[in-house]
């Protein structure tokens, strides 16, 4: 969110909530879709809100007064993931139906079916300028798209499993996935991955191995300085994103971490998973600065 008091989240239920995170003060709960909701993200200027559901649809939500403002259909299967584009005209989304469809936030149309993928599309993500687009599969690999004409630029293999989240570092030059127990650094100009990478500044980068069981969310700091990462182990992990390094593990979660997301400013973390709790983290102590409550089903996203 623009705002780095308030984040959303939604449950594997058919409701949204939206909470301020300084109080820890419940604002609004968004309620239409018709089955479990999946995935949720803000525009960039924090005015809508964004959603996929286990009913197919793709929703939009006036953040201020929790209206429902349009309702996208086309995909023919679950949407699992929903991403806008840095300037917030374009919203994209990856479904069961093993596309990425991008859709015209002001008018609803869709403008184009991104097809390669052999299986679900579960996680997606837009680079910081908007002209590439990388979306992660339940076939194990990370695509790179271009935004404008649809072309599929690389296919980055090396997971052995689900890849489960995606997140470009806040230059565009980066791309971290996570998969199996690793998160992989993707060189998205030449699509390479790195067992080992010689960076500009004397540090190695590659390979980040910590957790215990299956990886399904990772993110980039703001200033692209860390990564935050969830899984099946229930820690959240703090890497340094220059040399692989950990820095921290966030112990809190009674269950499978399925969400991480950084505020704005980078000085707050928030995770969501299985215990049905949203758990707000200092990024640099990695104390717990809150838990919130109120869903009564399991967190997928915030």
């Amino acid at each position: 969110p623009p705002r780095s008091t308030l984040f959303p989240y939604t449950t594997l239920f058919r409701s949204m909530r939206i909470w301020d995170v300084r109080t820890g003060a419940q604002l609004a709960v968004l309620e239409s879709h018709t089955i479990s909701v999946l995935s949720v993200a803000y525009s960039p200027d924090g005015q809508t809100l964004a959603s996929g559901s286990l009913d197919g649809t793709v929703r939009i939500w006036d953040v201020r007064t929790g209206a429902q403002l349009s309702v996208l259909e086309g995909h023919t299967d679950f949407v699992y993931s929903v991403a806008y584009t840095p300037d917030g005209q374009t919203l994209a989304s990856g479904s069961m139906d093993k596309t990425v469809r991008i859709w015209d936030v002001r008018t609803g149309t869709q403008l184009s079916v991104l097809e390669g993928h052999t299986s679900t599309v579960g996680s997606i993500a837009y680079s910081p300028d908007g002209n590439t687009l990388a979306s992660g599969s339940s076939d194990s690999t990370v695509r790179i798209w271009d935004v404008s004409t649809g072309a599929q630029l690389s296919v980055l293999e090396g997971h052995t499993s689900t890849v489960g989240s995606i997140a470009y570092s806040p230059d565009g030059q980066f791309l971290a996935s996570v998969g199996d127990v690793t998160i992989w650094i993707w060189d998205v100009r030449t699509g390479e991955k790195w067992s080992v990478l010689e960076m500009h500044t004397g540090e190695k980068w590659g390979v980040v191995d910590g957790h215990t069981v299956h990886l399904t969310s990772v993110a980039f700091s703001p200033d692209g300085n860390t990564l935050a990462s969830g899984g099946g182990d229930h820690p959240v992990r703090i890497w340094d994103a220059r040399t692989g390094t950990q820095l921290s593990v966030l112990e809190g979660h009674k269950g499978i971490v399925n969400s991480v997301a950084y505020s704005p400013d980078g000085n707050t973390l928030a995770s969501g998973g299985y215990d049905r709790t949203v758990r707000i983290w200092d990024a640099h102590t990695g104390m717990q600065l809150s838990v919130l409550e109120g869903h009564t089903y399991i967190i997928s996203s915030v």
